[in-house]
């Protein structure tokens, strides 16, 4: 049953994307159309927007070299292909089939929309040197570690269920836990539906409906009013255990509708003007704080910044996606560019505190944390693009000698680190353990 929706379900999706290509090309046999190659290069060239190479006979050659040119492109993206293979492709295995198309589905799909809203359900850490803005370290730690494209993985599975939840929580009773039973009764797409297009939906007599009846109803309306795909059908849903990925796949669609809703000037406007409000609260809070901790143990200052950054970032999430805003300086109104300002101001004072406390850590830390930063400032910065190669060899050679300069501290700093006694003459911690465990991780 689950090999059978998920078959129906991605053949679908695929058709929906497909209808972009030039020309339009249509599967009927997922299991059969694969076995070409030329689908899955079709579909990664619309979705990419790249033109891939390609054979363009169809003999076993041909389609084997195809279906490699297709996986290459995908390892080149930092995907995981865990045991597909082009054999099995060229046989047409179900299992692999749908294992490849559920990464290409999560991957240019639902990641990608996921990304959008990682901003607002991703909170920032004090792991990391700069207190907020991680961003272009995250990327940089993604491309060296595995690991991390696992937590991206499931980050973006938590964003979507979390956006999903929010469009459902404004209309009471309609509760989300999941991809799975969640959705049987079709009230969690109405309510998405009328979170989206109030008044298309009634949701008082939804409730007095059968399960099959809502989810028709759901999956009617928003492919004539909203332009979605009909991916699933009300006996693909209204089971005990449903397909969590064709759920997924399905959900991702009104995530993508609403990207593409406009929003009204004076929407915006109002948003900056609560936005700055919030701004100016939190900068005297910081300021007001700063001053009560002044005589503060090291150990307190640092708990009261933790305490502090744990409500600033929940409090920001209703105001990140204006404060994120993509529009260039030249396209911002007065009221954006005065928020903008503030925005980085407050961010400013964050990091000038935290960098403060990092300075204030008891000896031997202190040297360890400025050894961490300039270890972390040089693995961050980008080589010059030089057009001289030599020159650029020599400037790279000078940057590999102050790295192996420092990283002969590192065992040292090991030791230290993993050896050091946390108490002061009076048993009392000296720095709050969080940090100890954050320098150890860094390191």
């Amino acid at each position: 049953q689950r090999e059978f929706t998920q078959k129906k379900t991605f053949t679908s999706w695929i058709n929906s994307i497909l209808a972009k290509h030039t020309p339009p090309y249509i599967v009927s046999d997922l299991y059969t159309d694969i076995q070409q190659g030329h689908l899955l290069l079709d579909l990664l060239e619309v979705l990419s927007g790249q033109h891939l190479p390609r054979e363009k006979g169809f003999n076993t050659f041909q389609c084997r070299s195809n279906i490699e040119n297709a996986l290459t492109f995908l390892k080149s993206r930092s995907l995981k292909l865990i045991n597909i293979h082009v054999a099995d492709i060229i046989e047409g295995k179900p299992s692999i089939v749908l294992g490849l198309i559920w990464t290409i589905i999560f991957h240019f799909h639902i990641e990608e929309l996921a990304r959008t809203l990682a901003c607002t359900y991703n909170q920032p850490s004090l792991d990391s040197s700069s207190a907020v803005d991680s961003s272009a370290k995250a990327s940089r730690s993604a491309k060296k570690s595995a690991k991390i494209k696992e937590w991206w993985k499931m980050s973006a599975t938590k964003a979507l269920l979390l956006w999903a939840k929010e469009q459902c929580s404004l209309h009471g009773s309609v509760s989300v836990t999941d991809f799975k039973s969640s959705w049987r009764s079709g009230l969690a797409f109405l309510a998405i539906i009328q979170t989206l297009r109030p008044g298309l939906v009634d949701l008082e007599k939804a409730k007095a409906r059968s399960n099959k009846e809502n989810l028709k109803e759901a999956f009617r309306i928003a492919e004539l009013e909203l332009n979605i795909p009909r991916l699933l059908e009300p006996e693909d849903v209204d089971i005990v255990n449903p397909d969590e990925k064709s759920i997924m796949t399905y959900v991702a669609q009104f995530l993508q509708y609403s990207k593409n809703l406009p929003e009204s000037e004076e929407d915006v406007q109002e948003k900056v003007r609560e936005a700055m409000g919030w701004l100016a609260a939190q900068e005297k809070k910081l300021a007001k704080l700063l001053v009560e901790t002044e005589n503060e143990t090291y150990y307190q200052k640092y708990k009261e910044m933790m305490s502090f950054m744990e409500t600033f970032n929940q409090e920001k999430t209703p105001f990140l996606p204006v404060l994120s805003s993509k529009r260039g300086e030249a396209e911002l109104s007065e009221g954006q560019q005065q928020m903008r300002e503030e925005w980085d101001k407050v961010i400013s004072q964050i990091n000038e505190w935290k960098a403060k406390l990092d300075q204030m850590l008891p000896s031997p830390l202190d040297s360890i944390e400025a050894w961490l930063q300039e270890v972390e400032r040089l693995q961050a910065e980008d080589l010059p693009d030089l057009q001289d190669p030599f020159k650029a060899i020599s400037v790279f050679r000078e940057i590999i000698v102050i790295f192996k300069g420092l990283m002969d501290c590192f065992d040292s700093h090991l030791d230290t680190l993993q050896s050091f006694k946390n108490e002061d003459e009076k048993n009392m911690p000296l720095v709050l353990p969080e940090k100890l465990e954050e320098m150890k991780r860094r390191l």
